[in-house]
């Protein structure tokens, strides 16, 4: 579930909304992170209920009739055939850094590569992601120790370095109606925190299970995701992030990190 949440929406599209915010961007993950929590912690009640019922959108069917639950049956479809691509793109992008081909070209191939993982057994899929996802989280675990102690004034030259949370236009330079309304952009990248609840439901304590899986994977949520932007928008100034650079990357080049492009291309090409 986790790993399925750290993609792009985070590696590459906060750059975005840092853009479009400002440092006030935390509290727009942070509003996300609530409604996660919230959204999950329901699902969680409704898993425990109904445990039989297989996918989350039967609830809505259930609940609310036929219409419901095939709308958003198929709203989630249309979503995540929406990330498919979006992912592969960026994909594509850093690879055709490295290798002499067209995006589109790249882009198809790593859709196939993608589709043959997909139609091993549940166990090697579950493996494969199992192994990616770990990446992805060592990676910013890696990012969140080092820009941390250049933000402390441990290692940067020039002692910490939170003022640039409120030193360029304030902290909310864009006003507050930017912060809620970056809500609806930002929870575009926590999508899949869903999967956990149906995976719960399947497990032999579902009770158990669900009660302390939802929060517990909502929390990490947010500690990655608003910790990783606290030091970004504390590292360099919100105004000089370059739209389509990963925020990770001009952050760790901007420390002085050797080869910070490219080692967090990796993990980006790993995460989508």
């Amino acid at each position: 579930s986790i790993g399925g949440i750290i993609g792009a929406g985070l590696f590459v599209n906060s750059i975005n909304a840092i853009a479009s915010i400002g440092p006030a961007v935390i509290l727009s993950y942070l509003l996300t992170g609530l409604i996660v929590l919230f959204v999950m912690r329901m699902l969680g009640e409704m898993a425990m209920a109904y445990p039989d019922t297989g996918a989350f959108t039967e609830f809505s069917r259930r609940a609310m009739g036929n219409l419901a639950g095939f709308t958003s049956g198929w709203l989630y479809w249309y979503f995540w055939v929406i990330v498919v691509a979006f992912e592969a793109i960026a994909g594509a992008v850093i690879i055709s850094l490295w290798l002499p081909f067209e995006v589109w070209q790249i882009g198809s191939v790593l859709l196939a590569l993608m589709t043959v993982v997909n139609l091993f057994s549940a166990r090697s899929y579950g493996e494969f992601e199992f192994w990616l996802s770990t990446a992805k989280v060592a990676a910013i675990l890696g990012f969140i120790a080092i820009a941390g102690l250049w933000a402390f004034g441990i290692t940067s030259p020039n002692g910490n370095t939170f003022a640039n949370l409120t030193a360029h236009g304030g902290f909310a330079p864009k006003g507050w109606g930017a912060v809620i309304g970056g809500v609806t952009s930002v929870i575009f990248a926590l999508c899949g925190a869903e999967i956990a609840t149906v995976a719960a439901a399947e497990s032999h304590a579902p009770a158990k299970t669900i009660a302390r899986m939802t929060g517990s994977v909502a929390l990490r949520i947010l500690m990655f995701y608003v910790l990783s932007l606290i030091l970004i928008v504390s590292v360099q100034p919100w105004n000089t992030v370059v739209a389509g650079e990963s925020p990770f990357a001009s952050s760790l080049g901007l420390m002085g990190i050797p080869a910070a492009a490219t080692i967090m291309n990796a993990v980006v090409l790993v995460a989508v």
